[in-house]
């Protein structure tokens, strides 16, 4: 008697090859591939209809992208640092050492009462993205990178670039009311402006901000401001005054009852008497 014998072995074709033998099949929808035309996923191997299925959109894409990316402004302002201080030093290398003088770059960026006085506002935003040498601009992306670390991710990008242009603005006002007659530059004004801001907010949720890091490096910079030549005191002054009024309003803490409108207007209407005062001083 003849025993039953078991199937032959089958073989199954490659969903994209016929002409080859489909080790496995798609752990999603059963499709038989090759190894070619299988796509390692979390679980399984998914085949490549499926695999690209599975990948989400580019607006999706997008959206985790800049989801990740929580202190988008401070990198953004810090590249737009970099890259002014690199196009001038690719124009005049003198200006990397910042002891040989205003280069004419530097001229064309940098604030003073007579361009003001004359009509050239644009002075009042880009005297903040110019720096006199490799020290100073390392000084200031280093504060402002720390600072942004701290108070982007707490107040959310919109709010953070407004308290950032208008300790800018202020430290620019600052500057003309005090030294009307000096030659200004550096995002230190809006860095102070950064570190007001960050000490009142701790000071209104009951923190001494004296107590923490925040003041000790703000006692430190303001001693720098008052004992080295060449700083602008009414710059880094006008950007501690605008960033702490402006801080009161966007830092302060819930249980305050100041409505979220208010958090936006702040710095708007710091930006707008900073300006005003600029031009009745110039």
């Amino acid at each position: 008697m003849t025993l039953p014998q078991p199937p032959g072995p089958t073989t199954t074709a490659c969903y994209r090859h016929p002409g080859r033998e489909a080790g496995r099949r798609c752990t999603r929808c059963g499709r038989p591939a090759c190894t070619e035309c299988l796509v390692q996923a979390a679980v399984g191997s998914h085949c490549l209809e499926c695999a690209k299925a599975s990948r989400p959109t580019i607006s999706a894409r997008a959206h985790y992208w800049n989801a990740r990316q929580i202190t988008l402004v401070t990198y953004a302002v810090m590249a737009i640092n970099i890259a002014v201080f690199v196009w001038i030093a690719i124009e005049d290398s003198s200006s990397i050492s910042g002891r040989q003088g205003v280069t004419r770059e530097q001229f064309d960026l940098g604030l003073f009462g007579v361009a003001i006085e004359q009509g050239e506002w644009w002075r009042l935003i880009t005297s903040g993205f110019l720096h006199f040498g490799i020290i100073h601009i390392a000084f200031n992306m280093l504060l402002l990178f720390q600072l942004g670390q701290l108070l982007e991710p707490a107040i959310g990008r919109v709010r953070f670039a407004l308290l950032y242009v208008a300790a800018l603005l202020g430290g620019s006002a600052g500057a003309l009311i005090l030294q009307p007659g000096e030659f200004h530059g550096g995002a230190s004004g809006a860095v102070f402006g950064l570190m007001g801001a960050a000490a009142i907010g701790m000071h209104l949720r009951g923190v001494n901000p004296f107590s923490t890091g925040i003041g000790s490096v703000l006692l430190i910079n303001l001693f720098i401001t008052f004992t080295l030549p060449g700083i602008s005191i009414g710059g880094h002054l006008g950007g501690i005054v605008a960033g702490g009024l402006a801080g009161a309003v966007v830092l302060a803490p819930t249980w305050k009852g100041v409505p979220v409108w208010a958090t936006y207007v702040a710095p708007i209407a710091v930006m707008a008497i900073a300006v005003g005062v600029s031009f009745a001083v110039a």
